[in-house]
């Protein structure tokens, strides 16, 4: 025989309050509610293993207390991958959304996304309450993702200049300006830039303008500086590696755009017996938590993942419950955190 399905009557029974009051500390209307009560609810909760019907309150409550965390979709080999399997700085930004939501009682749905039209079905399908936007898309996304009537807060997006849409990042031209001019104060002069694909990536467009700043400045031509294009991986730093020891020799310190480029090219340079940093100087960028940690720890700029994610998750929800104003943008400070890789030119 079946058990009968616990319900909210059945919780303020065995806690000894009204169903009301159940209900409002639950559905995080309690703040009238003192916390010697909110703990004998819970704990009515996990001795009855109640579960609260997730549709009838979105349908009652008119919300769904879910927020959606939208990535680029990638494709490996033909097959549809992940953006995080790729690189940790997704992995750690959504840390921070997670733990800031989870605080604020809401949960999160991660989608990698290819076109408008599967954020608008996923967004209505699910009910969502709101959507942050990771990494970049191509106008027409954001012309049709924006007819989206929740809020939207958008993340290291050059593309957000719509009135009331916030996006949360750092300066990225200035953060290369700084890694640019370490290399420049330990005497290098023949340096290199390992990057994305430059026409497809606004972020790294940016990062690119701050290196040509540091270097014009100290009287370098650009045009003697190497620019080497590959894809933000593990991969793409192991092919900058290559086409460093191929063809330029010479080099004595190159930036390199990510973290994560850093680790392959490390790995290229040790394979091929160049010593870090004796033969060459590496900086990068993002400072994710591995990096304090590879051989020798690898000198970068730093912007702080994990609070990032937070602060976004905490724009976002309080846009959702209307408690703050609409705001533009916020940039979120970097610096550099100097620590093996670099050093001063022979």
């Amino acid at each position: 025989m079946a058990m009968a399905k616990i319900t909210m009557r059945d919780v303020a029974k065995y806690a000894g309050v009204s169903v009301a009051t159940v209900s409002n500390v639950l559905n995080h209307n309690d703040h009238k509610t003192t916390e010697a009560t909110r703990n004998k609810v819970f704990s009515a909760v996990n001795k009855l293993n109640y579960k609260m019907d997730m549709t009838a309150r979105t349908l009652s409550k008119g919300k769904s207390n879910l927020i959606g965390i939208f990535m680029p979709q990638v494709y490996e080999n033909n097959m549809p991958g992940t953006i995080l399997k790729e690189n940790p700085y997704y992995s750690e930004i959504i840390s921070g959304i997670e733990y800031s939501a989870r605080m604020l009682g809401y949960d999160i749905l991660i989608a990698c996304i290819g076109s408008a039209e599967q954020a608008i079905e996923l967004t209505d399908k699910r009910m969502l309450d709101g959507i942050a936007i990771l990494g970049g898309y191509e106008e027409v996304f954001w012309d049709k993702v924006y007819t989206l009537e929740v809020p939207i807060v958008t993340i290291d997006s050059y593309n957000h200049e719509r009135k009331g849409v916030i996006n949360v990042g750092i300066d990225d031209e200035f953060g290369a300006y700084l890694a640019t001019k370490h290399l420049l104060s330990l005497g290098h002069t023949n340096i290199a830039i390992g990057t994305a694909i430059l026409d497809y990536s606004p972020v790294n467009q940016q990062r690119y303008k701050g290196f040509i700043s540091a270097i014009t400045q100290e009287g370098i031509d650009i045009k003697d500086c190497l620019v080497i294009e590959e894809e933000v991986s593990i991969k793409g730093g192991i092919n900058v590696g290559y086409r460093l020891i191929k063809d330029h020799k010479d080099v004595t310190a190159i930036f390199i755009v990510a973290d994560i480029m850093a680790y392959g090219l490390m790995k290229t340079l040790h394979q091929f017996g160049k010593n870090v940093p004796d033969d060459i100087s590496i900086i990068g960028f993002d400072d994710l938590s591995f990096s304090n940690y590879t051989i020798p720890a690898l000198t970068t700029v730093r912007q702080d993942i994990y609070t990032k994610g937070i602060e976004i998750s905490k724009l976002l929800i309080g846009r959702i419950e209307g408690n703050m104003e609409l705001s533009d943008s916020i940039v979120m400070p970097v610096s550099v955190v100097i620590r093996e890789t670099t050093k001063q030119k022979k």
